[in-house]
């Protein structure tokens, strides 16, 4: 008989990438559990239960020794901080709103964790993420939307390079989260009922601002404060900084006797431009930094774009399309659209790619 396949499972101490690599073990694979170091702990204030931190570490250790699988550790902090933190750091100094799970899955989780697992002997790599692999008739793979779709994680890959595709495993994408707890009670394995990580892995106490201040320094523009202004130009208030505020931000803004929510950043001006709920709606947006696992749709076709991880995608139709930048008008107009987000792009439960938006229109 031919030997088992061997496949580099990412293993961040979580439930999932635990069942993930039992699966697999169970399915008759050669498993190798792979953590990767992302950045220095020794600097990182608050607790360390953050997937990739100490503990995660550690649980993911555990697990390994529980399913008898080799696991190793390997410090990616350097191509994790020019990829990751320090696109995060400059996006939020730009007035826009990074989302740096997006850019790991695209850059070092993926990309990295591929070419270290052929250092392995790995023809595959796989992790927890909530997503399936299909191909469409042309032969070609791309992703589909998970089973459960409250844990659907497509929204998250869709920066992930075409040509790793074919190399992925994503064991869960069939399966719901009870049913992924369920399985991690039922084999013994000590994350079973560990807590999900919310928290930005590098900011695990949640102050971004105080992360920002940290390494942009405090007198830095993006954090001196300045004037919160209406679409007319008034001056409602005074902000601490442009960095703090994204758009659809209500908290912070202090009181003005009615609900107020940010609209835009102007970083130039050093400018928070402030209103109502309904001044937030938006006829479209333009999207850059585009990636494509399958062919992009042509001018005058109807997607669907989501534009926030808890959004749900809504239609939208090609407007215009070139090699980087793409125009959508919304079916029906939309609120918080904030530039620097990611914009997925469906067709049905398939992801054709997305980017990265850079305003609403």
């Amino acid at each position: 008989m031919n030997e088992p396949r061997t496949v580099l499972v990412a293993m961040s101490g979580g439930v999932d990438s635990s069942v993930a690599a039992a699966l697999l073990v169970e399915q008759g694979y050669r498993v190798v559990g792979l953590t990767m170091k992302t950045f220095c702990y020794a600097g990182t204030p608050g607790p360390t239960r953050a997937c990739c931190g100490l503990e995660g570490i550690q649980d993911a250790r555990r697990v390994a020794q529980r399913l008898g699988i080799p696991h190793y550790v390997v410090d990616v902090e350097e191509d994790f901080t020019r990829d990751v933190i320090d696109d995060f750091v400059q996006e939020y100094a730009a007035g826009r709103t990074p989302n740096p799970c997006v850019r790991c899955n695209g850059f070092t989780k993926f990309r990295d964790l591929l070419r270290r697992g052929r250092a392995f002997g790995a023809e595959a790599i796989a992790t927890g993420h909530y997503a399936r692999i299909a191909r469409d008739p042309d032969g070609r793979v791309y992703l589909r939307r998970a089973v459960d779709a409250a844990k659907d994680q497509t929204y998250f890959l869709w920066m992930l390079p075409r040509a790793l595709l074919p190399a992925l495993l994503f064991p869960l994408g069939d399966l719901t989260k009870a049913e992924v707890r369920q399985m991690a009670a039922s084999r013994g394995l000590p994350t079973a009922q560990k807590p999900e990580s919310q928290e930005i892995c590098f900011v695990p106490d949640g102050d971004y601002r105080g992360f920002l201040r940290q390494r942009l320094g405090d007198d830095h523009p993006a954090l001196a404060p300045g004037p919160l202004v209406t679409r007319t130009g008034a001056v409602v208030g005074q902000h601490t900084g442009f960095a703090g505020y994204t758009v659809g931000q209500r908290r912070g803004l202090g009181a003005h006797g009615r609900r107020l929510y940010v609209l835009e950043v102007r970083p130039q001006s050093r400018e928070v431009v402030v209103g109502e709920a309904e001044e937030l709606l938006c006829r479209g947006l333009v999207v850059g930094e585009l990636n494509w696992h399958l062919p992009p749709p042509a001018e005058g076709s109807w997607v669907e774009v989501q534009t926030r991880h808890r959004a749900p995608a809504v239609p939208a139709q090609v407007e215009r399309i070139s090699d980087d930048e793409l125009h959508l008008r919304f079916a029906q107009p939309q609120r918080t659209v904030a530039p620097g987000q990611s914009a997925a792009i469906y067709r049905e439960e398939a992801l054709l790619g997305g980017g990265r938006i850079r305003r609403s229109v």
